[in-house]
């Protein structure tokens, strides 16, 4: 069992990172060290995500630094400064539209960023001979879609090769190999997680889930790519995070383990299912909601369906998911229901304002 004490973790300000952040320090008993949160704060990232961890640990357990994982002066002033001894890379561009539009900024910060990062981690853990540590860690979170698109039958492995169809992916799986090229050449003591889709709390809404159920509470259109049968397998992100925890505390040095929700869903048969669930908690009419689905022209190169096999994690390490799909999705529109003022923030942009304010502008 690693001893992880000083833990800096990238874009803790969005989506999975915030969730990360809130149950390393709300929900596990078994940490008592302190977290450092490098975030940059483009659009996805908003430190209101972790108000409340602000309030409790700010200052003791939990800082936050405002800044870019390209900027390498900066990156290693942290290591310096907090004494790092652990690395959670969270921090990635990741939509896949945007990425089509915009592949530029995938590049730069999946990749340099990364590659940042390992080299900064490698100098600060090495002593004058060249040796590294090996009471430290660099913990590279990643996804399904490198391993590119599945027929009806089989499963991403970790031996599965690598077939990225999108700018995200590729630049994804560019990331991934420059890790593990970084313990085979340097011995830096790494573990790599690659996990299927996540939902639940904070998930900016240009994702599946969220949009969809911002979506029919004002009213919009149900937007849905080609057909609808597109396939993804769904994890919780509690789940997810406690997998995350589960690897860096025991997970074997240099080792990848894929972590899924063992739960494949037709989009449109997922959006008929959450279609019930928000008709019920919000009391709208769900033949009327489902009358807004609009089916759109399909994304180009989009993976036909993603599977994950994640046998190793719960064979080596003993994780399991504990949230089944029903009870994650109501917990999930719920949580949107109750935190009106966040999804007005962010559907306004206004959250961009404040943080320019407080933390000034990018």
């Amino acid at each position: 069992m690693r001893a992880l004490t000083n833990i800096l973790v990238t874009g803790g300000a969005g989506f999975i990172g915030c969730n990360f952040i809130h149950t390393l320090l709300e929900k596990k008993s078994d940490f008592s060290g302190r977290i450092i949160n490098l975030d940059a704060l483009t659009y996805a990232g908003n430190p209101a995500n972790l108000k409340d961890i602000e309030d409790r640990f700010g200052g003791s357990r939990y800082f936050f630094e405002r800044g870019d994982i390209c900027d390498r002066s900066f990156v290693e002033s942290l290591f310096k400064r907090y004494d790092i001894d652990t690395v959670v890379h969270f921090a990635a561009e990741s939509h896949v539209d945007r990425s089509i539009l915009g592949p530029e900024a995938f590049i730069k910060t999946n990749v340099m960023g990364t590659f940042t990062l390992l080299d900064r981690a490698r100098n600060a853990w090495q002593n004058a001979s060249g040796a590294m540590r090996q009471d430290v860690l660099f913990h590279h979170i990643s996804t399904d879609e490198v391993y590119g698109s599945l027929g009806d039958t089989g499963y991403f492995t970790e031996n599965t090769p690598y077939d990225p169809r999108s700018p995200y992916s590729a630049s994804k799986a560019a990331s991934d190999h420059l890790v593990t090229a970084y313990y085979h050449t340097y011995g830096l003591p790494i573990t790599l997680s690659n996990c299927s889709n996540n939902y639940g709390p904070y998930q900016f809404p240009e994702k599946l889930i969220p949009l969809m159920i911002l979506n029919m509470l004002e009213g919009k259109p149900l937007p849905v790519y080609g057909d609808g049968k597109n396939i993804r397998d769904w994890v919780y992100v509690e789940d997810h995070n406690n997998a995350v925890w589960t690897i860096m505390q025991k997970g074997r040095a240099g080792e990848k383990y894929n972590i899924g929700g063992e739960n494949e869903w037709e989009n449109i048969k997922l959006l008929n299912v959450l279609i019930a669930i928000v008709s019920k908690q919000a009391e709208l009419n769900p033949d009327k909601v489902r009358a807004a689905i609009t089916f759109v022209k399909d994304r180009p190169g989009h993976d036909r369906r993603y599977a994950i096999d994640c046998s190793k994690i719960k064979r080596e390490l003993d994780w399991k998911r504990t949230v089944n799909f029903d009870e994650g999705l109501s917990k999930t529109t719920a949580w949107y229901l109750s935190h009106q003022e966040w999804v007005d923030s962010i559907r306004s942009g206004s959250y961009q304002n404040w943080i320019a304010l407080n933390y000034g502008a990018r």
